[in-house]
C-alpha cells in the first residue's frame, strides 16, 4: 500500500517527481488522472503520482482535478501528500498554485503547508524569495517570453498572494540553514498558522533540511527537488525494467518551442533524420499530414536503423502564432493534436520507444496512447526518465521531457540509457 500520494499538474512533472522518489527508494506508479489511480493498480507501490493537465486550465477545472487526484489517493490508502508544480512556478496571476494548495489544504486538512520551488539539479534555486533560473532572475530568463505563463516577476511570495486566500510568509535562507529543528521551529510557530510559507533553497542541501523540517506536515508543495530529502523503504531497488529492447523502432516528437529544446532540435537535426511539422498542410488536411509523416519514419527505420527520427514543431513560438487566424484552432494545439496522433500511429506501426518534449504535448501524447500508468524505469537526466508505459498500447517505453529540462544532445543520447 502506498505511503505517499502526489499530484502533479503536468504530465512531464509527474514523471519529473517520479524519478525522484525512484531515486529515493520509493517503488513508484504514476496514473495517468484519478480514475487510473485505483487500489488496484497501486497496492504494490510505495508511492503514487496522478499526473494531470491542470497547469493552465481555468481554475475550476483545475481544483475540481486536483480534489479527484486527492480523494483517489485517499482511497489508494495514502496518509500524506505531495502537490507538485513546476519549478519554474508557471502560473498567472489568477492561479493555478494557490486556488489548488488552498483545496488541498482544506481537504486534508491542514492548517499550513510549504511551497519550495527550488529544484538546483535544474538550475532553480530561491533566495531572499526570488526564484532564479540558472542564475538568472525568473524574470529575466527565457520564461518571461513563455507563450502561456509569461512568467514578469521573480518573487514567489509577490506572485502566490493574488491566488490565494491564505497569508504567505517568507522563509528566509538563515533559518534553514540554522538546521532542522530551528527550521520545524519557525514553520511550526503559532503564529503561522493558516498560512503559504515560501521557503529559500539554494542548494540540495537545503532542500534536505527542508524535507527533514517538514515531515510532520500532512501536505507540502514544491517542485520535484523537494522529494530528494524522502527515504523511501527500498534504498536502491524501486526502477522498473524497461519494456522495449535495444534496437526497438524509435522517434521523438518535439512540440515545445522553449529555448531549451529549441537548441535540442538543433543539435539533433545534425545527427538524426528530421522534419518539421508543417501547418499549412495540418490546416488543409490534418489525416493526409499526419500519414506523410508516418509514412517518413518509417522510412527512416528502414533507411537508417538506430538513428531515431525527429518531428518537431517549428522553432520560434512567433511563427506558430502567426499562423493561427481569427477563428481557426489555435497552432499549438493543431500541433499538439498532430504530435499524439502521429505517436499512436507510430505505435500501431511499431514504434516501442518515444521520447516526447513538451509538456502539454506529452499530456496529449499519454492520452491519445490510452495509458493509464507508468512505472518508473532508467533515469535520462535531472528530472527526466523512461518508464514503462501500460494500458490500450503496453509495451512501449516513454521518456517524457518538460521543454526546460535536459541537456543540448539529449535526443541523441537518452537511448543509451534504454541499451
Amino acid at each position: 500500500m502506498p505511503v505517499l500520494g502526489a499530484l502533479a499538474d503536468d504530465f512531464t512533472g509527474a514523471t519529473d517527481l517520479a524519478t525522484a522518489l525512484v531515486s529515493r527508494g520509493f517503488r513508484t506508479v504514476v496514473a495517468v488522472g484519478a480514475d487510473a489511480a485505483t487500489p488496484e493498480r497501486t497496492a504494490d507501490a510505495d508511492a503514487v503520482v496522478v499526473a494531470l493537465k491542470s497547469r493552465t486550465a481555468p481554475v475550476p477545472e483545475a481544483v475540481a482535478d486536483s480534489l479527484a487526484a486527492f480523494r483517489a489517493l485517499r482511497a489508494a490508502g495514502c496518509r500524506r501528500y505531495y502537490f507538485k508544480f513546476c519549478s519554474t512556478f508557471d502560473s498567472t496571476p489568477d492561479g493555478n498554485i494557490g486556488p489548488v494548495a488552498d483545496a488541498l489544504l482544506d481537504a486534508v486538512p491542514a492548517d499550513r503547508t510549504v511551497v519550495v520551488p527550488a529544484f538546483p539539479a535544474t538550475g532553480r534555486t530561491v533566495r531572499d524569495g526570488l526564484l532564479y533560473v540558472h542564475g538568472e532572475p525568473l524574470d529575466r530568463s527565457p520564461m518571461r517570453h513563455h507563450p502561456l505563463t509569461p512568467m514578469t516577476d521573480a518573487s514567489v511570495v509577490r506572485l502566490l498572494r493574488p491566488q490565494t486566500r491564505h497569508p504567505v510568509r517568507h522563509v528566509p535562507l538563515d533559518t534553514v540553514r540554522a538546521g532542522t529543528a530551528a527550521l520545524r521551529a519557525a514553520l511550526d510557530d503559532p503564529a503561522g498558522a493558516g498560512t503559504l510559507a515560501v521557503v529559500d533553497a539554494v542548494t540540495d542541501a537545503d532542500l534536505r533540511t527542508v524535507s527533514a523540517a517538514t515531515a510532520h506536515l500532512p501536505l507540502v508543495t514544491g517542485a520535484s527537488g523537494l522529494a530528494l530529502g524522502l527515504t523511501g523503504p527500498r534504498p536502491g531497488a524501486a526502477r522498473s525494467a524497461a519494456a522495449s529492447r535495444a534496437g526497438d523502432p524509435a522517434a521523438v516528437l518535439s512540440g515545445s518551442a522553449s529555448a531549451a529544446t529549441r537548441a535540442q532540435v538543433a543539435h539533433a537535426r545534425t545527427h538524426l533524420p528530421h522534419r518539421a511539422l508543417d501547418l499549412a498542410a495540418l490546416r488543409a488536411d490534418p489525416g493526409a499530414a499526419v500519414a506523410a509523416l508516418t509514412d517518413f519514419v518509417r522510412e527512416q527505420w528502414r533507411r537508417r536503423p538506430g538513428a531515431p527520427p525527429l518531428v518537431y514543431a517549428s522553432a520560434d513560438p512567433a511563427d506558430v502564432e502567426r499562423h493561427t487566424s481569427a477563428g481557426a484552432v489555435p497552432a499549438a494545439v493543431l500541433l499538439e493534436r498532430a504530435l499524439a496522433d502521429l505517436a499512436v500511429a507510430l505505435v500501431d506501426h511499431g514504434a516501442r520507444r518515444l521520447l516526447v518534449a513538451g509538456g502539454e504535448t506529452s499530456g496529449a501524447v499519454v492520452t491519445a496512447l490510452g495509458v493509464r500508468t507508468l512505472a518508473i524505469g532508467a533515469p535520462v537526466g535531472a528530472g527526466i526518465t523512461w518508464a514503462r508505459a501500460d494500458g490500450e498500447r503496453s509495451g512501449v517505453d516513454l521518456a517524457l521531457k518538460s521543454g526546460n529540462f535536459g541537456d543540448t544532445d539529449i535526443f541523441t543520447t537518452a537511448w543509451d540509457a534504454l541499451a
